[in-house]
């Protein structure tokens, strides 16, 4: 789950780390009163959407006054955003923050995430901040330095300095990196978050460092854990077929091709993908119904494919291990009844029950395309839709 810039700064504050005085701003009619809790000569005002490269996008102004204030803000409230991340859909504007300005004298790039592949926490830190960190990465690895630390009360010294060496700190300004590091470090632990970024990391003109932007990203299964994080979450920034897909914990990601997918098993739902590319064409969908899904679970997730008016064909990737494949056919059959279904669908059934499947799926009455295995299923879809 994603939260707003907003949002994160408040996360990020509550842990001690320095974040410039803002305010959110819902509708215009707030925008005076929040105004006037800004305490710099200028203000800045931010866009905010779940999305990088707002500032490119026009999304991010600075203004000398409240007239000025007032000008940008109806032309942002409202506005559809284009970045490198929302796609060519873009996302409207829906919420303002406005914040104090800043002296800016250099920009740096600080995250924490979780290092999946060695189960410790990663900092990445670099002296090019204020940029897409993938461009840095891509043309000056060099420039950018990982440091690997442990599961533990806070991180040791030696590793605060190594993650701060890159910006060549000192004197107050050393001592308010420090603070950060642990800051953001005790915010991914104490919250459960995969992901925390700012960028930029700022040095000031009065040697002060402070986190500029941030943004935090969630891992959905420890939700049930932080209500309070629960209750950030802005479903306007979502996609409205995940929206549906999480009420049914269908693990669902809407992509951009025209073969919809329903597969048990995130590996196989992958691999799934990948052979529909192998045979020229695109998946419409990343769509996990997991291990032990129910009949009406099946259901809802046919209803969710079909929902996208690009899928023209559907596959259906089965291995039934705790799965049975009996279900997944009943499921099949009750979707496909309900939405009167009129485009081709493949379907693949292995594993616990898939002969009883098989019968399930053949005297239905529906047109069914049967394929023996994923080389063949994937094959069969792609002629289909042709």
């Amino acid at each position: 789950m994603n939260i707003h810039e907003h949002q994160a700064k408040e996360i990020l504050k509550k842990f001690g780390a320095p974040v410039p005085n803002g305010c959110p701003v819902f509708s215009l009619d707030e925008l005076e009163a929040e105004a006037k809790k800004i305490t710099t000569n200028k203000i800045v005002l931010k866009a905010q959407i779940h999305a990088g490269g707002r500032g490119k996008a026009g999304g991010v102004k600075l203004v000398n006054n409240l007239d000025e204030l007032k000008k940008e803000a109806k032309e942002l409230f409202g506005k559809v955003l284009v970045t490198h991340q929302t796609g060519p859909q873009g996302r409207e504007v829906k919420r303002l923050y406005l914040e104090d300005a800043s002296e800016i004298d250099q920009e740096f790039y600080l995250s924490c995430l979780v290092d999946r592949a060695t189960s410790k926490i990663a900092f990445i830190s670099s002296a090019e901040g204020g940029m897409d960190i993938e461009e840095v990465a891509a043309k000056t690895p060099e420039k950018i330095i990982t440091t690997r630390v442990g599961i533990e009360d806070k991180v040791n010294d030696k590793d605060v300095l190594d993650i701060l060496k890159p910006f060549n700190l000192d004197g107050n300004a050393l001592e308010d990196g420090k603070k950060i590091v642990q800051a953001l470090y005790q915010s991914l632990i104490k919250t459960d978050a995969n992901l925390i970024e700012v960028n930029p990391l700022i040095l000031t003109k009065d040697n002060k460092v402070i986190c500029l932007d941030a943004k935090i990203n969630f891992d959905d299964n420890a939700l049930f854990r932080h209500p309070e994080i629960l209750e950030l979450r802005d479903l306007n920034e979502e996609d409205p077929m995940e929206i549906e897909a999480s009420k049914y914990d269908l693990a669902y990601i809407k992509l951009d091709g025209q073969i919809g997918c329903m597969v048990n098993g995130a590996g196989l739902a992958m691999a799934t993908m990948d052979i529909i590319n192998l045979y020229g064409s695109e998946p419409a969908n990343f769509l996990d119904v997991g291990g032990g899904a129910s009949k009406e679970k099946v259901t809802a997730a046919f209803k969710i494919i079909l929902s996208d008016k690009n899928v023209k064909g559907i596959l259906i990737n089965i291995f039934g291990g705790i799965m049975r494949c009996d279900v997944i056919a009943e499921g099949v059959i009750a979707a496909a009844k309900e939405t009167e279904l009129n485009i081709p669908l493949v379907v693949r059934l292995a594993g616990t029950n898939f002969e009883k499947g098989k019968e399930i799926l053949n005297n239905s009455g529906l047109k069914i395309i049967p394929a023996d295995d994923l080389n063949d299923a994937a094959k069969k879809i792609v002629e289909a839709i042709k």
